[in-house]
């Protein structure tokens, strides 16, 4: 496996979502997802996938002619590495900072609030 890098689009993002709800998926089964939000021509989907091969992010396997491709790192990873990626970009390293800014959004219901604090309690 590549190490992978964290420069990941918005849109490669998307895809990489797409494969991990499938497990795995051809390019036609993630461009047909997709196509339900919005227009991107296949061979868009098809560049994207390869990338995120390229950089590490998936691997593939090839079925005849077509390519299967499924997650190369664990999802929790993935995640892990971004939101460590951006705590260290905007928030100067500071988990407290980057806490407090998202539990200050007035998007975030009392709901979710009270989940936060219930994983924080757990934690201790």
């Amino acid at each position: 496996m590549k190490n992978p890098t964290l420069a990941i689009g918005d849109s490669e993002m998307e895809v990489l979502n797409h494969v991990w709800e499938l497990r795995q998926a051809t390019v036609a089964q993630v461009h047909e997802r997709i196509l339900q939000h919005r227009k991107v021509a296949y061979t868009t989907v098809m560049t994207m996938m390869q990338n995120l091969a390229k950089k590490g992010y998936l691997s593939f396997t090839k079925d005849g002619v077509t390519y299967v491709y499924q997650p190369a790192i664990d999802p929790a990873q993935v995640r892990q590495d971004l939101l460590s990626h951006l705590m260290r970009k905007a928030f100067r390293g500071s988990p407290t900072a980057l806490v407090q800014t998202l539990v200050s959004q007035e998007a975030l219901t009392d709901a979710d609030r009270e989940a936060i604090r219930a994983i924080i309690d757990t934690m201790e």
